[in-house]
């Protein structure tokens, strides 16, 4: 065949081939189509089927949402049903309250109204009655002025003149005996606290001076302690403040000064030195120094010892302090660390017997003297001092006014500032816990019996047990009973005004009357 004839024939098949193919294709589609259309006839069958299955749910569920409801409401109406015949209920019992109040006030309306016509009739009867009360006593004052031969207010001013005098009596009478039955009751009170706290609360007492003694091994040591042209002892006396007293005792140095801790660091330092066996100046202020660090670490622990064997806890460090440095301090020869313990022990005991806070009273005793650790370095009264201190380093308004007020300085605001003072005044008071000089005692004396006899109707005054007691002897035809008693409060106001004495003094009046006649 020619090329020709074949190419012919090839381009035939591919033309029976593309028409073949297009035949084909057609028929699948048609296929395709069927299934399509039977597919989606299936599916819109299912899905109208769960469109009514759906439909048909929805439809129950609101019915049941319905009936739901509907119960809801008629619950809810049933409720304000109720509330409604509850309200009612209470609206009918408040309007009958209402009525009968309103009866009850209409009742004392006429009841008040009757009473005031009753009151308006006495009043006038009282009025008339009045006018001739007024228009008898005229007559009998004219009868009385021209009888008497004295006008009415003459005898009005000598009938005043007699009753101020009887009242004056009845009333010096009726103090008496409501003093004699206060005293007695609160006498026997007063004796059972104090009784009791004096038995539970025992101390020693010792003296204080101003001297200490320290002993020598011998006599040699004495001319060490001067030292070549006497430096040592002068070193000694610049660096303490203490006069080193060196004399014909044996075997003995007296260190003589008024403050106690510089008197104590001299005689540590001293000891030290002597044991040691090396005395010169620069060994002398190594020794004073170091004695005077521990010595204010002593006086720290003195303090601490003190509030744990008192009870008292929580006092600021600077207080704690000043409560040591009062173991150096003395009061008219007594211990004043150990004064203000057994105050506060006192304070203590007494407190609980009369129901009052027991740790204040014992804070307040125990701190009620810690201005006398500081006077010398700040000026005023211990107890003006005491007080301070106590404000600065937060101590309650109770406890500084128990400070400042337990020499009388400051009013006294609580109870517990009387119950400090008294604490404070029993052991000042104990026999053996305070000394004073034989000149001083005797002055006081003195002049406890000097003040008595300056009042009038006076005519003896004694002073008894050590100046604690003054009895008085009056005249009886110038003194009654009743100015007694009277006396005797004035004479103590005195004695609190003018002196100055340790505890209390007791005022005593006798007043005593004789008649004696003779038989023939």
């Amino acid at each position: 065949m020619d090329p020709l004839s074949v190419a012919l024939w090839i381009v035939a098949g591919i033309l029976i081939g593309i028409i073949l193919n297009a035949i084909g294709s057609r028929i699948m589609r048609r296929r395709y189509m069927s299934k399509a259309r039977r597919e989606a006839a299936q599916a819109i069958s299912d899905a109208e089927r769960e469109a009514a299955t759906i439909l048909k749910e929805a439809q129950t569920e609101l019915k049941e949402q319905r009936i739901e409801l509907r119960a809801e409401v008629e619950r809810e109406a049933r409720e304000q049903r109720r509330e409604l015949v509850a309200l009612e209920k209470r609206i009918l019992a408040k309007e009958e309250s209402v009525d009968k109040r309103v009866e009850l006030l209409e009742t004392k309306a006429n009841e008040v109204s009757a009473k005031e016509r009753d009151l308006t009739k006495r009043e006038q009867a009282l009025e008339n009655r009045q006018e001739e009360i007024d228009r008898i006593i005229q007559e009998q004052r004219a009868k009385l002025e021209s009888v008497s031969g004295m006008s009415a207010e003459q005898a009005r001013r000598e009938l005043f003149t007699q009753l101020e005098n009887e009242v004056r009596r009845d009333t010096a009478l009726r103090l008496k005996r409501i003093e004699d039955e206060l005293v007695e009751n609160s006498e026997k009170r007063a004796q059972w606290v104090i009784s009791q706290a004096i038995q539970r609360c025992a101390a020693d007492h010792v003296a204080e001076s101003t001297v200490s003694v320290v002993d020598l091994p011998n006599d040699e040591m004495k001319g060490r302690i001067i030292g070549r042209e006497g430096r040592n002892i002068r070193a000694l006396e610049s660096v303490t403040g203490i006069n080193i007293i060196i004399d014909d005792t044996p075997e003995a140095v007296i260190l003589s000064g008024f403050d106690p801790i510089r008197r104590e660091v001299a005689r540590i330092t001293l000891e030290r030195l002597i044991q040691d066996g090396r005395i010169h100046p620069a060994r002398i202020e190594e020794v004073v120094a170091k004695v005077q660090e521990e010595m204010n670490q002593t006086i720290k622990e003195l303090g601490e010892a003190a509030c744990l064997e008192t009870g008292v806890h929580g006092l600021h460090p600077e207080i704690v302090k000043l409560l040591g440095r009062l173991n150096y301090r003395t009061s008219y020869g007594q211990n004043v660390l150990r004064h203000a313990q057994e105050v506060c022990h006192l304070a203590g005991m007494m407190a609980a017997e009369l129901g009052l806070n027991v740790q204040e009273a014992k804070r307040a005793a125990l701190i009620h003297d810690i201005g006398k650790a500081v006077t010398h370095e700040v000026e005023g009264s211990h107890a003006a001092i005491g007080a301070d201190f106590a404000r600065r380093y937060g101590e309650s308004p109770n406890i500084v006014n128990a400070i400042g007020a337990h020499h009388n300085e400051q009013e006294k605001q609580s109870v517990m500032a009387v119950l400090v003072q008294a604490a404070d005044a029993l052991s000042a008071a104990r026999p053996g816990a305070r000394r004073e000089t034989i000149e001083s005692y005797v002055k006081r004396l003195e002049q406890l019996e000097a003040l008595a006899n300056g009042f009038e109707g006076v005519e003896k005054s004694y002073a008894l047990q050590a100046g604690r007691e003054v009895r008085l002897a009056v005249i009886p035809e110038k003194v009654d009973d009743a100015q007694a008693a009277q006396l005797a409060r004035d004479v103590a106001r005195k004695v609190e005004q003018e002196m100055t004495y340790p505890g209390q003094i007791r005022v005593t009046v006798i007043r005593e009357t004789r008649a004696s006649e003779t038989a023939n």
